[in-house]
């Protein structure tokens, strides 16, 4: 069923129809109540096509979303699932573009054949030429992140900052002298992501205020490779008694590495750090962290997107969230570890 056919069984034109549909151009009420018993009559639904080409409107978001590996890790998965659910809430679908640079193909038929009415752009580097693409081309985005210099975005960030300090307080505030940082992978920080450099710059601060002794990791988002950068930790400095993380895909690997290296958590070794509240219940002690509100960070993204869509001149706004640590049985008094075989 198409406009061609409604406009043939109502007696009028096409463009009536059209006009009818979008109300680009005043239609007489009877005209209007005749077009509109037909389509009840035949139970026409106009295409998105149809309807973007009408009111120039798609009713679509984009999410600009790249894996930050070969895969999606949990947290991530929970984002792209409360911006979508978020969406829905006002009537809007979802499209996800897996873009990690502005040359990317997939980004430029994003813009370039508007397929979206507006876009949310996620893993936000410090130097982001998709942000600084989109804001010369007076495109409707959010991100959610920060780039180096905010003020001029639309964005909902997690302070990485204040969070991987939080928890490097909460370590020595428990005698921990010894302390390792488990951040994201290497070639994440190399492109500069933004979470990996801020909460690395909040954990060194905060250990240099302490007075610690510390050393820093980068690590695979994934479980082996959790384990082998435990192995690492306890290589490096036997008498290290905490880590603090970032990557939560490798914390399984973390937990597995103390267990093979015979220390139990948290008698002989704690473990905190930023991740998401659900994974941080799924492991063994549960996981004392600052827990990542990734659904309220997708469903306020959101909110600011439709919010710009309403009010195209309104000056940038920005949501900077910093949850608390929530003890759960990871952390406890530090203790002397145990002696190093030989």
């Amino acid at each position: 069923m198409n406009i061609g056919e409604i406009a043939r069984r109502a007696g009028v034109s096409r463009s009536t129809v059209s006009y009818a549909l979008s109300g680009k151009r005043p239609v007489s009420e009877e005209t209007r109540r005749k077009i509109q018993q037909v389509i009840d009559e035949l139970g026409y639904r106009p295409n998105a096509s149809a309807r973007a080409l009408a009111n120039g409107r798609t009713s679509t978001l984009g999410l600009v979303f790249p894996p930050a590996g070969n895969h999606y890790t949990g947290m991530q998965l929970d984002f792209i699932g409360s911006v979508v659910e978020a969406a829905a809430a006002y009537d809007y679908d979802v499209l996800l573009s897996p873009s990690g640079v502005d040359s990317d193909r997939s980004f430029q038929r994003l813009l370039g054949e508007r397929r979206v009415d507006g876009a949310i752009l996620m893993e936000i580097r410090l130097q982001d030429d998709r942000v600084d693409h989109l804001g010369e081309e007076g495109f409707p985005a959010v991100c959610i992140g920060r780039t180096a210099d905010p003020d001029r975005d639309w964005w909902v960030g997690l302070d990485h900052t204040a969070l991987a300090a939080a928890c490097v307080h909460h370590l020595a505030d428990m005698g921990h002298r010894r302390i390792a940082f488990v951040n994201r992978p290497e070639h994440l920080l190399r492109a500069g992501y933004e979470s990996a450099h801020r909460g690395l710059d909040g954990f060194t601060k905060a250990a240099a205020e302490r007075g610690l002794t510390v050393r820093t990791y980068c690590c695979g988002d994934d479980a082996s490779s959790g384990q082998a950068c435990m192995e690492r930790i306890l290589h490096d400095d036997p008498a290290t008694t905490a880590a603090v993380t970032l990557n939560e895909a490798a914390l399984g690997g973390l937990y597995r590495g103390l267990a093979h290296a015979g220390r139990h958590v948290p008698r002989d070794f704690s473990v905190t750090g930023v991740v998401g509240g659900r994974w941080a219940e799924t492991v063994t002690p549960r996981l004392t962290a600052a827990d990542v509100p990734a659904e309220e960070m997708g469903r306020l993204a959101v909110d600011l997107l439709v919010e710009r869509l309403a009010h195209p001149d309104a000056p940038p706004r920005h949501h900077l969230l910093a949850p608390p640590i929530s003890l759960r049985a990871s952390t406890g008094p530090a203790s002397a570890p145990p002696p190093s075989d030989g």
